[in-house]
């Protein structure tokens, strides 16, 4: 099987020499390009298409923020994970609206930058736990229904679920908080995956977030 082909953009260098190294000592991928700034990425764009971008957020010249949405604009499918610093939640939202496919914080093991990789370019999103738990912990309800993809339509009641668990409650807390049955929560939280089309509870925050169905 091929190697799948990785293009690190970030303003350090040491940062992309230690993480090009790291990566080209896994078994299934390879860094095929490196850039300082976003200018330099999307020039690189143009002549070569990776399965995988390691996008930081603050770099000169051109952040990530609007190379995520030039290199998105020209093309859709680019899978982008975004390697960000605590202190940066405000950003979250901005990025998975472009449509980044997920978040790494920059002093993660190799391993979980290699999950995010292997996640991202088979087509799904990674985001890690501890992003998520900064990100939701400022979250708010909107409160009211709300329509999702293909038409569905939340009712007040799946969207305080969702709400809660967004927050990152278990099912049993859930119906602790709102005073109904783990086995009434059980049902509501499928239903709320299924109108969403979401896998899991990290795609759902993000899917949440994404379509306005809470507020940071």
């Amino acid at each position: 099987m091929d190697n799948k082909s990785v293009i690190i953009v970030d303003d350090h260098t040491l940062f992309r020499n230690g993480l090009k190294l790291l990566i080209n000592n896994t078994s299934d991928f390879r860094v095929i390009g490196e850039a300082a700034d976003g200018k330099e990425f999307l020039k690189m764009l143009d002549e070569k298409t990776p399965d995988v971008v390691l996008l930081d957020i603050n770099m000169p010249e051109m952040d990530g923020i609007e190379a995520a949405e030039r290199a998105l604009e020209k093309y859709p499918n680019l899978p982008i994970i975004t390697l960000s610093m605590y202190g940066e939640e405000d950003y979250y939202f901005k990025m998975v609206s472009l449509g980044v496919k997920g978040f790494v914080l920059k002093n993660s093991d190799i391993q979980e930058v290699v999950d995010a990789m292997e996640s991202v370019a088979a087509g799904g999103t990674y985001f890690s736990q501890e992003l998520l738990v900064n990100l939701v912990s400022n979250l708010r309800s909107t409160g009211t229904s709300s329509v999702v993809s293909g038409g569905e339509i939340l009712s007040e009641r799946e969207m305080e679920i969702l709400f809660l668990i967004c927050k990152g409650l278990s099912n049993q807390e859930i119906g602790e908080e709102l005073f109904i049955s783990k086995r009434t929560v059980d049902k509501h939280r499928s239903n709320i995956l299924a109108k969403t089309n979401c896998k899991n509870t990290a795609n759902l925050v993000v899917f949440a977030i994404k379509h306005h169905l809470v507020e940071i």
